[in-house]
């Protein structure tokens, strides 16, 4: 995806770019670039969606593929598509670290922020609104 703004202006909160515009962006990204039904759709859209969240929070690759070892093609898949992903990996990195910084300037301790955040995301993740449309 292609933003008018920064992953940095995102962090320092000039720019009000969330979690749900972000999964809303990439879902339409998809949808664009994936032939098929809704459920191939959902697959692919998930499974990038997870990289990205798993690269954006420093989690090791190699430890998040081998949740997929059982599936050769899409480890593959998701190993292809880590390089062209970068940009949304920074970008949701970004509007975490946002998260995080609001809940500190908050008063919250730095550890709290964290598992805050983890959370807060949680709960947004399983809505799949960015889904619909």
């Amino acid at each position: 995806m292609e933003w008018e703004f920064t992953p940095q202006e995102v962090v320092k909160g000039e720019i009000g770019y969330g979690l749900a515009d972000f999964r809303h962006d990439l879902a339409e990204e998809v949808r664009q670039n994936v032939t098929g039904d809704t459920e191939v759709f959902a697959r692919t859209y998930h499974l990038l969606y997870d990289l990205c969240y798993a690269l954006a929070t420093s989690k090791d690759i190699e430890a998040h593929l081998a949740t997929y070892a059982y599936d050769p093609p899409t480890v593959q898949f998701l190993r292809e598509m880590q390089v062209m992903m970068a940009g949304n990996v920074e970008m949701l990195g970004a509007i975490l670290q946002r998260q995080i910084m609001d809940r500190i300037e908050a008063g919250m301790p730095l550890e709290a922020a964290i598992a805050d955040v983890a959370e807060w995301h949680g709960a947004l993740v399983t809505d799949d609104a960015a889904l619909a449309s």
